[in-house]
């Protein structure tokens, strides 16, 4: 959640990284970031497409949990609502905040407004607290069963 070389609060997200979202701050249940559109964030009314406002949406929200969390400690969306109230466009700025947590989930809720300081979007989000999982390669050696008589979970494919 933190660059170590400059201690800066740090999305660690390569899609987030390439849509060129900024990280403004995350702290203490709070955060805020930063979305410059670019011509391959808009709709066919050159606007914000609603993909982007709902994920600009979920990085605000889930960075006021994660700013919460412990180091090693990430959070995954469980679900997110999302009211769209008019077009955004030039450069659009996310809130959120935590309105409560416990020791698995947070329950979190943000706005967008954009560079003129109108109201864009609405979202409220509940997010589940999960140690970092591995990814990749390191998925397919986890679902290898090493345990004969063990039994699938209902989520294993």
């Amino acid at each position: 959640m933190t660059d170590s070389s400059s201690n800066k609060p740090v999305i660690e997200s390569p899609f987030i990284d390439h849509l060129g979202v900024q990280l403004i701050s995350a702290a203490d249940g709070a955060s805020e970031v930063v979305l410059a559109l670019r011509p391959e964030h808009l709709n066919t009314w050159a606007v914000s497409h609603g993909g982007i406002t709902m994920t600009l949406c979920d990085v605000a929200l889930a960075m006021a949990a994660r700013s919460l969390a412990a180091d090693g400690v990430g959070v995954v969306t469980v679900e997110m609502k999302v009211n769209f109230m008019q077009p955004g466009s030039g450069e659009l700025r996310a809130t959120g905040r935590v309105l409560h947590r416990s020791t698995t989930m947070a329950y979190c809720e943000g706005e967008i407004r954009d560079s003129e300081g109108h109201f864009v979007a609405k979202a409220l989000g509940t997010f589940k607290y999960m140690r970092r999982l591995a990814v990749g390669r390191e998925v397919r050696q986890q679902r290898l069963r090493t345990d004969p008589t063990a039994k699938p979970g209902p989520s294993d494919g």
